[in-house]
């Protein structure tokens, strides 16, 4: 028999706890342990005016920004839809079924205003790291750094290239994302990272760097870099630059000393690839920091053309002096003077040239030149402790564990849906990039320390 559908009836009154329809197994149950937002008000009262309208709970308005970027939510007009939805994500943000969700508008207003005026989500990210360091999930002993590109909001066809002339002051009248460059000119992490200028520029976004490092079609990025523990893939800090190379190794300095000062974590060992095994930043490691360097050597000086590579030369640390394979020394300087060194912290031992005229091994050594010289940088004793640190069982281990950082970046990606940026400037670039930490440092949480449930007798 066939049935019928029957019509619905309003009832005059319904019994519906939120609480009971939220599943135990679900994931926002075990995120909302670790959520705590009581001291938010504390932090926004001053940038709020004691007149007025109440404005919109900033508790509510950040709840519904984490189920976004834990959820890979992305936009902030679907985020709005699916909170006023899902049950789960309403239980979350403490709205019942009958709270009002808010405007998509007021988290743009918000973010431009007292979120960045306040570094709330700065605040927000490290509220995380505590809970992480609370828990016991952060050890403090290795850490690993690493960068990823991250594609932003801009057109190639909306570019100027690097010669041409833009009146960059008469576009920031108009575009935040513009002045926002204007005032990071000068920062390390930015515009002075490096004075060779990019091919492009894009209008829309100028910090962002024009790169194809991807090994594929070139496009506008940010990096985001992370540092995180290696106990057990907790980010402990997290810091947006410009995409190329001297910018990221300057964050991970700026990030060390970040989290020594705001959490007293001091890593013995921080691992790295290549890209951070410059002279300059092991010397920092090692003779300002104190930090065994479990990074490789960035060196080019192994030649291919068949002559002796710089290797083939042994350094005599009590003459200052080098030994080249024929056992002529190579020398920095004359006697009466000190050595020169020059800009970029590089000394040249230069050998003699009576040496060189009859020596018999001259054409594989300097075939195409008078005499042979060897440079040797002022971190040189730094990079010497990196290369005995990689013939160890401690160096292959992190470079095992240093590969952790790199699965968070596949997360971020491929999980978190964070692949392109939706908002533009270095400070959306930052708001992006804290969020999806704080994300997935919840997630962590979640994942390690999950909710116990009682077993049937």
């Amino acid at each position: 028999m066939m049935g019928e559908r029957t019509v619905m009836q309003a009832a005059l009154f319904y019994e519906f706890d939120l609480e009971r329809h939220v599943p135990t197994h679900h994931l926002i149950r075990s995120i909302d342990r670790f959520v705590d937002l009581s001291g938010i008000r504390d932090h926004l009262r001053p940038f709020y005016s004691d007149m007025g309208r109440p404005s919109i709970d900033p508790e509510l308005m950040i709840r519904m920004l984490l189920v976004g970027y834990c959820f890979g939510i992305r936009s902030e007009r679907r985020l709005c839809e699916e909170v006023h939805l899902n049950l789960a994500y309403r239980w979350f943000c403490r709205l019942g079924l009958d709270g009002d969700v808010p405007d998509h508008s007021t988290f743009s207003k918000n973010r431009h205003g007292r979120f960045r005026d306040s570094d709330l989500l700065r605040e927000l990210f490290e509220m995380t790291v505590q809970r992480c360091i609370d828990e016991g999930l952060v050890g403090g002993d290795g850490f690993a750094a690493d960068a990823s590109l991250i594609k932003v909001d801009a057109n190639k066809q909306r570019s100027a290239a690097a010669a041409d002339e833009v009146d960059w002051q008469g576009l920031a009248a108009t575009r935040r994302s513009v002045q926002e460059y204007l005032d990071v000119l000068d920062d390390t992490a930015w515009g002075a990272a490096s004075e060779t200028k990019p091919k492009f520029v894009s209008k829309s976004d100028p910090a962002a760097q024009w790169t194809g490092a991807m090994k594929g079609l070139a496009f506008f990025a940010y990096a985001t870099n992370y540092l995180i523990d290696l106990k057990h893939a907790v980010i402990v800090d997290v810091e947006a630059t410009r995409a190329i190379r001297q910018a990221e190794v300057g964050a991970v300095r700026t990030m060390i000393d970040r989290v020594d000062e705001r959490f007293g974590l001091y890593p013995e060992r921080p691992a790295a690839d290549t890209a951070y095994g410059s002279a300059e930043m092991l010397g920092w490691l090692v003779y300002e920091k104190g930090i065994e360097p479990h990074i490789p050597v960035f060196d080019k000086s192994q030649r291919e053309d068949g002559t002796f590579s710089r290797a083939d030369f042994v350094y005599d640390h009590e003459n200052d002096l080098y030994r080249c394979p024929g056992g002529k020394a190579l020398r920095s300087s004359q006697r009466t003077r000190g050595p020169t060194i020059d800009e970029d912290g590089v000394i040249r031992y230069r050998a003699s040239k009576m040496d060189c005229s009859a020596c018999e091994l001259k054409p594989r050594c300097c075939p195409n030149t008078p005499i042979r010289k060897v440079p040797r940088s002022i971190y040189e004793g730094a990079r010497d402790m990196a290369r005995d640190i990689a013939g160890t069982d401690a160096y292959v281990t992190s470079r095992r564990e240093r590969k952790k950082v790199e699965m968070l970046f596949a997360h971020l990606k491929r999980i978190l849906r964070l692949d392109r940026l939706r908002l533009r400037g270095p400070n959306g670039a930052r708001d992006e990039f804290l969020l999806a930490a704080t994300a997935q440092n919840l997630r962590k949480l979640a994942k390690v320390l999950p909710i116990r449930h009682p077993q049937p007798a």
